[in-house]
């Protein structure tokens, strides 16, 4: 249910970002979208290391 509303929010920004004609507020290449992913998988990374320690 989370990701459907994340979803629907980003493509209501997205729609209202472009129709008042302001640049996106995210990265607009692939490189941009790993680091995204890449923050988000360290965070979970740290999450299941910190149990053992």
């Amino acid at each position: 249910m989370q990701a459907i509303l994340a979803l629907v929010s980003g493509l209501i920004v997205g729609v209202l970002f472009s129709a008042l004609k302001l640049p996106l507020p995210a990265p607009p290449t692939l490189v941009g979208i790993l680091g995204i992913v890449g923050i988000y998988l360290g965070f979970q990374l740290y999450t299941m290391l910190s149990q053992f320690f």
